[in-house]
């Protein structure tokens, strides 16, 4: 019977641009690391490896950018400007002044502000003007400062001056 042959390791041959092979320069053929010498190793992983391939490496990918689009879908949904919507409701009350060349009137208007935005809103102005068929007969300007809270609505009320000047009024 022929005895078994014990495994030896042989320096291994690495192959190198040129054609001749090179020994291990961290073995140095021997196939063990030398004591000491371990935090100073740089290791070579093969491209065919299999830790170098994580199995849902797609998947993970997929679901941090659907959170990343629906956070930033969420976010411009609550904080894109909306506009602030002004609805007249009622003519509270109208004041006539006659004299010989001209006509004033005072007229107090109520007003609703919607804000449908998610964020407090400030009017600093208010310019509102008086208009008979398409002629600007008054303008009124407030300057109260108003906050009206975040998806909320508040009723205002603004007065305005008109006055018809015509010489032939008389």
């Amino acid at each position: 019977m022929e005895k078994p042959k014990m495994f030896t390791p042989s320096p291994r041959r690495y192959g190198s641009m040129s054609g001749t092979g090179d020994t291990c320069p961290t073995c140095r053929g021997t196939g063990r690391i030398p004591r000491g010498h371990e935090d100073m190793l740089v290791a070579v992983i093969p491209c065919n490896d299999v830790r170098l391939k994580p199995r849902r490496t797609k998947l993970y990918v997929c679901i941090s950018m659907a959170i990343c689009l629906l956070l930033s879908c969420l976010i411009l949904y609550f904080l894109f400007p909306r506009s602030v919507v002004l609805i007249p409701v009622a003519v509270q009350s109208v004041l006539v002044f006659f004299s010989p060349n001209n006509v004033r009137m005072e007229i107090t208007n109520v007003i609703n502000i919607t804000n449908e935005n998610f964020v407090p809103v400030q009017i600093l102005e208010l310019d509102i003007q008086g208009l008979v068929l398409r002629t600007v007969m008054g303008k009124s300007k407030n300057c109260n400062r108003t906050t009206i809270m975040s998806r909320s609505q508040q009723s205002y009320t603004v007065q305005l001056n008109l006055s018809f000047n015509d010489p032939g009024l008389k």
